[in-house]
């Protein structure tokens, strides 16, 4: 039989957090380009061009949420890991790895505040030029989430990180993938000036 700890679970949780963040943050980037008068865009299937992507950003940003809000969540169902509601809350207090918990903590609040100003009603009363404004605060959320999931141990120990581990190479992957993204959208917009 297998044993699966809420430790473990705690640790998927945060690892689909990141992929689905990374995802989001790629689909944000491609949303703020002209990508729709590309010749690779023109080039795709009807069928995918009909999918609005804004929407898809939109759903995969709750997803995102919904994930990260959950990750530390299961923590404190685990007996072994010490955690209590306070620590998430206030991660000064978290009884291990209290800065790299306050990287995952910290980035939950950013996205909270990004995920919150982009609804409509609030997007309309802060206008485009503040709204994106506080929307780029989703390039400090991305470092910290990444950050948070190379730098943090998943079982706990206070352990060296393993550059070379599965849990880690995924998040390494996910950040140089959003840095390749970030560069790419940094050049489109000095070729566009």
């Amino acid at each position: 039989m297998i044993n699966i700890s809420m430790l473990d679970v705690s640790a998927v949780t945060g690892l689909m957090a990141i992929g689905v963040l990374t995802g989001n943050f790629l689909l944000g980037m491609l949303l703020s380009t002209a990508y729709k008068t590309t010749r690779w865009w023109k080039a795709t299937p009807g069928w995918v061009r009909g999918i609005s992507l804004a929407e898809v950003h939109n759903w995969t940003a709750y997803l995102a949420l919904l994930l990260v809000l959950l990750h530390p969540v299961f923590l404190v169902f685990d007996k072994t890991a010490g955690f209590h509601l306070r620590d998430i809350l206030l991660p000064a207090a978290a009884p291990k790895q209290p800065w790299e918990v306050a990287m995952g903590i910290i980035s939950l609040y950013l996205l909270t505040v990004v995920i919150i100003t982009t609804q409509r009603p609030l997007r309309r009363k802060l206008g485009a030029g503040n709204w994106k404004k506080i929307h780029l605060l989703s390039y400090g959320t991305a470092l910290l989430v990444v950050m948070h999931g190379i730098l943090m141990d998943p079982e706990l120990k206070d352990r060296g990180v393993n550059w070379l581990d599965g849990e880690k190479l995924f998040p390494e992957g996910c950040g140089l993938l959003m840095l390749a993204a970030t560069i790419a959208r940094i050049r489109y917009q000095f070729q566009k000036n």
